[in-house]
Order: structure tokens, then sequence, then C-alpha cells
């Protein structure tokens, strides 16, 4: 042995992990999609609330509505009306998603849908706030429909 190599140490082999545990035993493993579905539930709900407030204040003339705003179907108070209906329909869903009964997703997602289309036609009115509630819209269409038909129950 020579003065420039260094000692040579016993390594120990490495060997395959093979404890009591099963795989997926322990950890997080998210595939049932609840995560998605409670959070399409809540931002529902969100939507809900944002969109009877926003239905109030159209109904009520407020003033921090883009002033002369056009818009292609009727004005400010129809679509207002229109926004507080969806609000109640959409806080009834809420419920009902969240207590998984079966059919009710799908009348969420056409709920958030027709949502949707208000939001784009409403953009006149509220442009920023249109385009957000909009893209929560698209959000809760998604968890519903990727990860609504998934069940809870192992």
């Amino acid at each position: 042995m020579s003065t420039s190599d260094p000692p040579q140490a016993s390594r120990p082999t490495v060997t395959q992990y093979s404890g009591g545990t099963a795989p997926g035993e322990y950890g997080y493993d998210d595939t049932s999609g609840d995560g998605w579905v409670m959070f399409a539930v809540s931002m529902l709900g969100l939507l809900a609330v944002l969109n009877f407030i926003d239905g109030l204040a159209a109904v009520s003339n407020s003033k921090f509505f883009v002033a002369n705003a056009q818009f292609v179907i009727s004005n400010l108070n129809t679509y207002g009306w229109v926004l507080i209906i969806l609000s109640v329909c959409q806080a009834a869903l809420v419920v009902g998603i969240g207590m998984r009964v079966k059919g009710l997703r799908w009348i969420g997602v056409l709920v958030a849908g027709v949502n949707a289309i208000v939001q784009l036609a409403f953009i006149p009115a509220y442009p920023f706030w249109s385009l957000a509630l909009f893209s929560l819209d698209i959000l809760v269409i998604y968890g519903l429909v990727a990860h609504g038909a998934k069940s809870s129950v192992a």
C-alpha cells in the first residue's frame, strides 16, 4: 500500500428496503379527487356570494360600475337579476354537491357554464372582476367534471 492511497474502509452494501408496510399504506395519495371536488364546492359557494353582492349592486344602480356601458342584451338591472338568480342556484348546489348527491354535479357544471357566459356578457360593466369570476367558473367546471365522479368510499 502506498502512502498516497486513502485507507480502504469497508463500505456497506446497498440493499433494497423491505419494510413491513405495503406500497401505498402510508403517505398522501389523492387518487380519489376529493380535494378538487371540495375546492370546486368551496369556489362555487364563493361565486354564489360574490354574484349575489354583484347582482345587488347592479340592481340598486351602484356607482362603481363603468359609466355608460353598452350591453349586448338588455341593461345593467337585467344582468343584476340574472346574477341574483344564479347565486341562489349556486348556493343550493353547494349544499347538494357537498353532500355527494349524484347528478347534482352535472347541474353544477351547467350553472357554472351559464355563469361563465353571463360574466363574459357582464364585462362592459366591470371588466377585471368579470374575468376573475369567469376564471373561477372554469376551475369549478374542471373540478366537477374531472374529479366529481370518483367515489370517496374506499
